[in-house]
């Protein structure tokens, strides 16, 4: 495949807020002058140590060390390859890319093919919607209390009957066979290959950026002997553990408010979103589990227990096992999690049917805390009016209290535990306070096993492990102010400064670097931390996106130059130092002293021109 142009590469990254682009999946926040921050994609973690500067282009997780650019992050992301990183990047600006050969941009293969045939499925289920066959499709959504507004709001389509319809419409749209079976729309069979949705309402599957990843397929016909609901199988763009139904309508409102509500189902989502309930979200045909937490996670910004994860279930031994199981990861949350459960057992789409929007709101507004409700769930297994009921359900409730990571709510849960048993709250106390041994024991022999396998760490040198000494701090300020405002900087004052030898060697290091980086080319501050040698890569890459001190942009711009400044004095200092000591080795009125003299005179003049510019 022919190559992008670098110029062409440097201009768009150049032209694209990377900020923007991880604020898609990231819940960014200020974290200083030019620095936001959020939780790392690239890890699970409980605060934030992932940072992006969109000055400079670049992020950095202080806590797992993944750093790079915007392609990097695409890369890492989607899984794209470079060129398609570049491309997307150049569509969302609207630049028209060059390749080396000079001729157009060459036919895009790929991931991205299978974006564009989702894109294009998509469009031609919803033009079906309107078609006399899909009749039945608009009386199901007619009779759940959806509209045309509201279909055309969620994408829902509508897959016509037939054997190949929507793969006749593709291929005349220059898709191949082997794209439509790789992105999951079409099916290989004994008779050939065929449509894999057919006869049934379509809902548009979006990851959180809006590009259509795959479909969900409610059954309409009884003549169908297919599933209920029909998913898009795993494909490379489409992973069910990770993707969650209307999150990129609801990531916004999640991020802004730091509250999502789980629901079950693509009609429970828009029936929440139409109520004003604009924060719900669906898993797609599987259970709701720890990957799902992981992206909530990061859009939500969830670093605190300010933030509510609400769960509704269906009261039925089905939904009573989901809480279980969504409880299992609830520790993952920092935010606090509750449960709803709607009168009748009805769930958001037949609450708002039957009783409308404001039941729905309601629903909310009368949920109960996750704790609460799973301790009522272990107990109601066993007769609490025998002694052997009670102990049991002690034994059993025991660990759930006491695997509540906020102290202060643990001793009303021990409450809520012996009223609910009707013991004594010393007994109950007593019985958490066991559990929680015995977990903390279980957690240390699993940490002691993972130590006895676990490889050596190689060893990088970070801002953290830097001596804390007057020095240091200079060039440690003096590197971040280069590296971060060296474009703010006067002229002559930071190419002076960034001649000027450190005496920390990693510091050095770094600085050597960027000394020797063209400072004319667009991306420098970059390039220069790119070409750091290791063990060192690591403290340029945190010097460049760490939060800069300084409470204003100006204030900032003005500290670079004075730390530029004072680089400067403590070389002068230095050297004033050593010309004093020449002067006293030397016979006094000597040429030789004269001369040093001078050279300290020289030195004093210098040192006064810095201090007053």
């Amino acid at each position: 495949m022919p190559r992008i142009r670098q110029s062409d590469v440097d201009e768009v990254k150049a032209r694209v807020n990377i900020a923007d682009v991880v604020g898609e999946r990231v819940a960014l926040k200020s974290a200083g002058v030019g620095s936001m921050k959020g939780l790392c994609p690239f890890h699970d973690e409980r605060s934030p140590s992932f940072h992006v500067r969109p000055q400079v282009g670049y992020y950095h997780c202080f806590g797992c060390g993944e750093s790079g650019d915007v392609y990097s992050f695409l890369r890492a992301m989607d899984h794209v390859s470079f060129t398609e990183a570049v491309e997307r990047m150049a569509a969302r600006v609207g630049f028209t890319l060059h390749y080396e050969d000079g001729g157009p941009a060459p036919e895009t293969t790929g991931r991205s093919r299978l974006y564009a045939a989702n894109a294009a499925a998509a469009e031609f289920f919803r033009a079906q919607l309107m078609t006399p066959e899909a009749d039945t499709g608009r009386r199901f959504l007619g009779d759940r209390g959806f509209d045309a507004g509201a279909a055309a709001h969620f994408g829902v389509g509508y897959a016509p009957k037939g054997w190949s319809h929507l793969m006749d419409h593709l291929l005349a749209e220059k898709f191949t066979r082997d794209e439509l079976l790789q992105a999951g729309l079409v099916s290989q069979g004994q008779r050939g290959v065929y449509d894999r949705f057919r006869g049934r309402l379509v809902w548009p599957i979006r990851d959180i950026t809006g590009q259509v990843i795959g479909f969900g397929a409610r059954k309409l016909y009884d003549d169908d002997q297919g599933p209920k609901y029909l998913n898009t199988p795993e494909t490379p763009i489409y992973k069910k553990a990770q993707v969650l139904y209307g999150l990129d309508l609801a990531k916004r409102d999640i991020s802004r408010s730091h509250r999502v509500v789980v629901v079950e189902g693509y009609t429970d989502v828009m029936a929440c979103h139409l109520a004003g309930i604009t924060t719900a979200i669906a898993s797609c045909g599987t259970a709701f589990g720890s990957d799902h937490i992981t992206v909530l996670r990061r859009v939500m910004g969830d670093d605190s227990s300010s933030g509510e994860v609400v769960f509704t279930f269906d009261p039925d031994a089905a939904g009573q096992k989901a809480a279980l199981r969504a409880f299992a990861d609830e520790k993952r949350f920092a935010a606090q999690t509750y449960v709803a459960v709607a009168p009748e057992g009805l769930d958001p789409c037949d609450l708002r049917l039957q009783r409308g929007d404001g039941a729905v709101r309601a629903l909310m507004d009368n949920k109960a805390p996750m704790f609460e409700f799973v301790i009522d769930q272990r107990l109601k297994d066993f007769d609490l009016s025998s002694v052997e009921g009670r102990a049991g359900a002690l034994r059993a409730a025991a660990p759930i209290v006491a695997d509540i990571r906020d102290p202060a709510l643990r001793p009303g849960y021990v409450r809520v535990l012996a009223r609910r048993l009707g013991l004594d709250m010393p007994e109950v106390q007593s019985a958490v306070e066991r559990a929680a041994r015995g977990a903390d024991r279980a957690e240390k022999r699993d940490a002691q096993r993972g130590g006895e396998t676990a490889a050596p760490v190689a060893v990088s040198v970070t801002m953290a492990s830097l001596p804390n000494t007057r020095d240091v701090a200079l060039e440690r300020g003096a590197m971040m102010a280069f590296l971060q405002y060296g474009h703010r900087i006067e002229p002559d004052l930071f190419l002076r400064a960034l001649q000027t030898p450190f005496g920390h060697p990693a510091l050095e290091a770094v600085r050597a670097a960027l000394a020797s980086t063209d400072l004319s080319q667009p991306g420098w501050a970059v390039t220069a931390v790119e070409a750091v040698r290791e063990p060192f890569r690591t403290l340029a890459v945190e010097l460049l996106t760490a939060a800069f001190p300084a409470r204003t942009e100006e204030g900032a711009v003005a500290a670079a130059n004075d730390l530029a400044r004072g680089v400067l004095l403590r070389e002068i200092e230095r050297q004033k130092a050593e010309l004093v000591r020449g002067i006293q080795r030397v016979t006094p009125g000597s040429e030789e002293g004269r001369n040093l003299g001078l050279q300290l005179r020289e030195l004093d003049a210098d040192r006064q021109r810095l201090i007053a510019s």
